[in-house]
């Protein structure tokens, strides 16, 4: 899978235009970056990629690109 394909699927979860996240993209700076996201990208992250990510890891990221280097598929 590729970086963009990456990106795309947050763009999905997070129902931004294609193109509206980038690797440098800060989480902070996104509205729709909320708990119910965070949720999202809990599943997200399980089901497409079986990565078990913990409050503590959530909490430790900063960029888009910090959820993007877990996604090893």
């Amino acid at each position: 899978m590729t970086e963009r394909e990456k990106l795309a699927l947050l763009e999905d979860m997070l129902e931004l235009d294609e193109g509206d996240l980038t690797v440098d993209t800060v989480l902070d700076d996104i509205d729709e970056y909320d708990s119910m996201a965070k949720l999202s990208l809990i599943v997200l992250m399980e089901d497409e990629f079986d990565v078990k990510l913990t409050a503590d890891v959530i909490r430790g990221f900063e960029t888009v690109g910090d959820i993007v280097a877990l996604m090893e598929k």
